[in-house]
């Protein structure tokens, strides 16, 4: 028999979400793998018979953080605000067995849909609970988590309520000493929503890291950059290194170049936060 023959696409798989139309496009090179699209707009990407694959690059980052944040293979508490197709937390659940996960996701027939077709695996240890992402980690105790990861978007922008400086102290309560906190942000020239993230994240955190691809640093394109905060040293050197050599090789700025790149920036507070800015209309062409 051939090897690697490529199968028939399955057909797309679709429902009516409370964000919009959701669908989940299947890979053709991939048996059980599967894209999530909301309102035409990639969400993620799963693959059921590998979880440790990663396709899109800010996901791979992500993993990146998840992989550095702590000896590998050590179980980690983990929030995950923002639940898209569970593709994070069943990737640590891969990689880092008897980890303990909660995922908040304000979508309720988001969840309901993602768990019907793309079903957790029973025995990973991965609480799914459907609330608003800042109602929901105020349920978390306090100092219980390892890692927050912070992937929010509401008709492809982030929320206000979770950009400011009173949602960052928040997630600082529910961290231990020397937790992580990573997110997933989103803009474009002249880049005034990331570099008031970054001003509102030295607040809460005395260490800040952003990975994002240079024509984003640049300020000449729309794109995704994620942000790595702790009290802690970050994993830096190894950081750059995997992000310098994934598929879209993307650069990681800390340090005083972080605070350059920042330039001033005003700290956002829930008085004056506002949601991020929408893609182009062409970003997902």
């Amino acid at each position: 028999m051939a090897k690697n023959k490529r199968r028939a696409p399955s057909a797309v798989l679709a429902d009516d979400v409370d964000g919009g139309r959701a669908e989940l496009v299947p890979d053709r090179e991939r048996a059980r793998a599967w894209s999530l699209l909301i309102d035409g707009a990639p969400q993620s990407h799963v693959d059921l018979d590998d979880p440790t694959r990663l396709s899109f690059a800010y996901q791979r980052r992500l993993g990146h953080v998840a992989d550095l944040v702590a000896p590998a293979g050590r179980p980690l508490y983990v929030v995950h605000l923002g639940g898209g197709a569970f593709t994070l937390a069943r990737y640590i659940a891969a990689t880092r067995l008897r980890s303990t996960q909660q995922i908040v996701e304000v979508d309720g027939p988001l969840v309901h849909f993602v768990r019907a077709h793309l079903p957790l695996d029973p025995n990973a240890r991965i609480r799914v609970r459907t609330a608003d992402a800042r109602a929901g980690l105020a349920k978390v105790p306090d100092g219980w988590a390892d890692l927050v990861i912070a992937d929010v978007f509401d008709g492809a922008r982030t929320p206000a309520h979770l950009t400011s400086v009173e949602f960052l102290s928040d997630v600082r309560r529910v961290l231990k000493a020397d937790g992580h906190y990573a997110a997933n942000l989103a803009d474009g020239p002249p880049l005034a929503h990331l570099r008031g993230q970054i001003a509102t994240a030295a607040t809460a955190f005395g260490r800040l890291a952003l990975a994002a691809d240079p024509a984003v640093f640049r300020g000449r394109r729309f794109g995704n950059a994620v942000l790595l905060a702790s009290d802690r040293e970050l994993p830096v050197a190894e950081l750059t290194r995997r992000v310098a050599s994934d598929p879209h090789p993307g650069r990681v700025e800390h340090g005083r170049e972080l605070a350059d790149f920042t330039g001033g920036a005003a700290v956002v507070t829930d008085a004056s936060a506002k949601a991020s800015p929408p893609p182009p209309s062409d970003a997902f062409d």
